[in-house]
């Protein structure tokens, strides 16, 4: 059976509403591909979620405190997947799920002339209030863009 591939452009799409329709996506089979992850919205102050993923990065260990703690997503992508990851379950099916998703900064050259699927439901539009893109927060916590 060959497996079903599923182009999804991120842009102006919210993060966790896309994550959840990605992360079904998967478990039916699909092969997903997300680009342009550096335009999904978190909705939110600005202030409020970027101080809130900067916590994730002051976990200390408690014998050697100047060594932190665990390592952390800081790119888009990284963010993305793990968005995506922690909504699948946890075991071999899972695991399965999470090696056919691949996400990108920008559009590459393979996927250029094909249509993305956009998600009517995890529209950014829907949102009535502020929000942050991906790669705001990203840059925020250290992220060097080689793309762009």
């Amino acid at each position: 059976m060959p497996e079903k591939t599923l182009v999804v452009d991120g842009e102006n799409q919210i993060l966790g509403r896309l994550a959840s329709l990605v992360a079904k996506k998967l478990l039916l089979g699909y092969r997903v591909v997300v680009v342009n992850t550096e335009k999904i919205v978190v909705s939110g102050e600005r202030r409020m979620v970027v101080d809130s993923y900067k916590a994730l990065f002051k976990a200390t260990t408690h014998r050697n405190p100047e060594r932190t703690g665990v390592r952390r997503p800081r790119t888009p992508v990284r963010l993305f997947k793990s968005a995506v990851k922690n909504m699948l379950p946890k075991n071999r099916r899972g695991e399965n799920a999470a090696k056919r998703l691949r996400a990108y900064v920008g559009v590459p050259e393979e996927f250029k002339e094909e249509k993305p699927v956009r998600f009517a439901e995890a529209e950014a539009s829907r949102l009535g209030r502020k929000y942050v893109l991906l790669g705001d927060i990203a840059r925020e916590m250290g992220w060097r863009c080689s793309q762009h």
